[in-house]
């Protein structure tokens, strides 16, 4: 077969050039797990480096001095991603097919206000106020699902790419006795995978680096998420080494530096995986989405 010679051109020039990119992208997380297997004395005296000059699990063995509690929060952050994901991506997707039908009346009314969302908000003192006071929600895990559960630009983003879907399918399931639900569980949805993937990884990675809701409904440390906890770990070990310096009593090797380092890889590493799984529907949904909205 014949190989053109645009076709030509982007194998010299486009692939290098895709593979620098990709190589840029890819340094930085080399250089955070470089840095959390090295030692704080090296890294205070040499900074970070792509290779340990002191190999050392100091950051870690911080980490898990109390086990259960890490994977006690990784277990909630775990629920909490799951659930909150897959709520999410149904109510968007049913928004967003609701929006897009032209038998609907109020589409056009409904899809503005839920624009107008996007532009003007309450503010964050009713909202805590309508969370805590008359939801209930102060120490409940529902505090780290519900506020997150909602995108409009999601909700958009599923509405723009059903239009790329014939409405003829809806009505010819119509005709066969087949009920709006029955259609939307069993037609709709599977076609629209693409978008459905899309819109489950952006909310899986919400939910799983969310920590401001902890901060502002959890006060139980049984009930930290993973992002949280070791927020509040950093929090704990800068400032006892504060007042350790403050002292006197300042310790070089104790492991601040290489520890934060740690703490990103144990945060980042679990999520990297979900984004393999859903590569081959990402583009797709992501650009038919937006050229359909």
């Amino acid at each position: 077969m014949k190989i053109s010679i645009d076709e030509k051109l982007f194998r010299v020039v486009g692939y290098p050039l895709v593979a620098f990119f990709a190589l840029i992208c890819l340094l930085p997380f080399i250089l955070i797990l470089s840095s959390s297997f090295n030692s704080e004395q090296a890294i205070v005296q040499n900074g970070y480096s792509f290779i340990p000059q002191q190999f050392s699990l100091d950051g870690y063995k911080v980490i898990f001095e109390n086990p259960l509690v890490i994977f006690r929060s990784y277990g909630i952050t775990i629920l909490i991603t799951a659930a909150g994901t897959i709520a999410s991506v149904f109510i968007s997707m049913m928004t967003g097919y609701v929006l897009q039908r032209p038998d609907f009346l109020w589409r056009n009314k409904l899809s503005f206000f839920f624009f107008f969302t996007t532009l003007f908000s309450g503010g964050l003192v009713p909202w805590y106020i309508l969370c805590v006071k008359y939801l209930g929600m102060k120490n409940s895990l529902w505090a780290l699902i519900l506020p997150a559960m909602i995108s409009v630009w999601h909700i958009l983003l599923a509405k723009g790419f059903m239009r790329g879907i014939p409405y003829a399918i809806s009505e010819s399931a119509k005709i066969d006795g087949a009920g709006d639900f029955k259609i939307f569980i069993s037609l709709i949805l599977p076609l629209s995978k693409p978008v459905m993937a899309t819109i489950g990884l952006f909310t899986a990675l919400t939910y799983w680096n969310d920590w401001y809701h902890s901060m502002l409904f959890i006060s139980e440390e049984r009930l930290y998420p993973l992002q949280y906890l070791l927020y509040k770990l950093l929090g704990d070990i800068q400032a006892i080494r504060s007042i350790m310096e403050q002292s006197g009593l300042y310790i070089e090797s104790f492991p601040v530096e290489s520890m934060k380092m740690a703490l990103t890889v144990i945060v980042t590493g679990p999520i990297i995986f979900l984004y393999p799984f859903v590569q081959k529907y990402f583009v797709q949904g992501l650009t038919i989405g937006a050229v359909k909205g």
